[in-house]
């Protein structure tokens, strides 16, 4: 096969540039400039989830591999790549650390702005994968008590760690979707929080939603929050993105521009994946294990140093937490410039996920210590 093979990407994706240009010809666009026109002679495409992989980019085009280098693969027409013998793929996990981070740092904001203890409460996780798994862990951590709804993960495993949507509804307290977008079949996730879902609530609930947009019906949620069955929500994904609904934006507790998981390290990994299976598909000469050299630091120093004297568990675990990422800021520049959603994407500031960061914690008993490590913090 010719080495010199001819490969579009999405310039935002990161740490890609000079990696791939010893073995094929590479076209960095933006997603609007990635057109049928300009993939007509490629063999592949590097994307992220603007660009929608069907038959109007991809007719009549030389394209062979496919990857999209983020969890979600729902712009990518499967059905239209498999029948044209387009092999596709997706970096499954690669930023399940990062959306960890989001949860933690929105959880002990809002806990602590609205004066309620974590280890009360009862979070519902609907969607236990890479990421689901990954708040389960921080719930469980952190004292949370724990409902899990996973119906595809219940057929394939049994057994009685899950429940359904109604039961985790009726015994939750906070509800965070981590689900794929499904738009039919029978797991569809498409507008599962609708106005059904949101009228069977006996009593007001927290919401979080970082999976996708199309998960929760807009207008069913804003009545929901307008007739006070959501008592706070936390919003990182949109309908319609990029132009978002202002009064949504309005009514969020926390609203932030689809960054969840857009940590340096969900990145690396993600563009490790494309590039590591991009190599393979290829057979071209690069290392199958390869990883970006050097990930940016957010900050100076990677060691977190805390005097816990006099402070509670849940204080503690509050500071360890926004000393590594305040979601706050992510949701001040969106409230200040709404119509800059997609610039604050790309330009998103760097940001480390929990494993970067070793403890220095004085006067701090072992088990809340074990309960950081727990969820990727290290000793130093």
């Amino acid at each position: 096969m010719n080495n010199r093979i001819k490969i579009v990407a999405d310039d935002k994706i990161p740490f890609l540039k000079g990696v791939l240009e010893p073995f094929a010809e590479v076209s960095y666009l933006s997603p609007k400039e990635i057109t049928n026109a300009a993939v007509k002679d490629a063999d592949a495409l590097l994307v992220r989830t603007r660009t929608k992989c069907n038959a109007d980019l991809l007719e009549n085009s030389s394209v062979k591999f496919i990857a999209t280098a983020t969890i979600g693969y729902d712009h990518i027409d499967g059905s239209y790549c498999d029948a044209n013998k387009i092999l596709w793929m997706s970096a499954p996990g690669c930023n399940s650390s990062s959306v960890q981070q989001y949860i933690a740092s929105a959880l002990v904001t809002i806990a602590a702005n609205k004066k309620f203890k974590l280890s009360d409460k009862t979070i519902g996780i609907v969607g236990v994968g890479n990421v689901g798994s990954k708040v389960e862990r921080l719930a469980k951590a952190i004292g949370m008590n724990v409902l899990l709804c996973d119906p595809p993960r219940q057929r394939r495993e049994g057994g009685n760690q899950f429940v359904s949507l109604d039961e985790l509804v009726k015994g939750s307290d906070i509800i965070t979707f981590h689900v794929p977008l499904n738009r039919s079949g029978e797991d569809k996730t498409f507008h599962m929080a609708d106005e059904q879902f949101f009228e069977s609530f006996s009593e007001s609930k927290i919401i979080f939603n970082s999976s996708r947009g199309e998960v929760v019906e807009t207008i069913a949620l804003k009545n929901a929050i307008k007739n006070g069955s959501v008592s706070d929500l936390v919003l990182d994904v949109w309908e319609n993105e990029p132009n978002i609904d202002p009064e949504l934006l309005e009514l969020a507790d926390i609203a932030t521009p689809h960054i969840a998981g857009y940590s340096a390290d969900g990145k690396a990994n993600g563009t490790a994946i494309c590039v590591n299976g991009l190599a393979e598909f290829f057979s071209l000469p690069l290392d199958r294990n390869w990883y970006p050299n050097e990930i940016p630091n957010s900050s100076s120093s990677n060691i977190i140093g805390i005097d816990c004297t006099g402070k509670t568990e849940e204080e503690i675990i509050r500071e360890v937490v926004l000393s590594t990422y305040k979601v706050e800021e992510d949701d001040n520049r969106l409230r200040s410039s709404i119509g800059t959603f997609e610039k604050q994407r790309g330009d998103y500031p760097v940001r480390r996920e929990f494993t970067f960061y070793s403890l220095e914690l004085k006067n701090c008993e072992e088990k809340i210590q074990n309960k950081l490590y727990q969820i990727g913090f290290k000793k130093k």
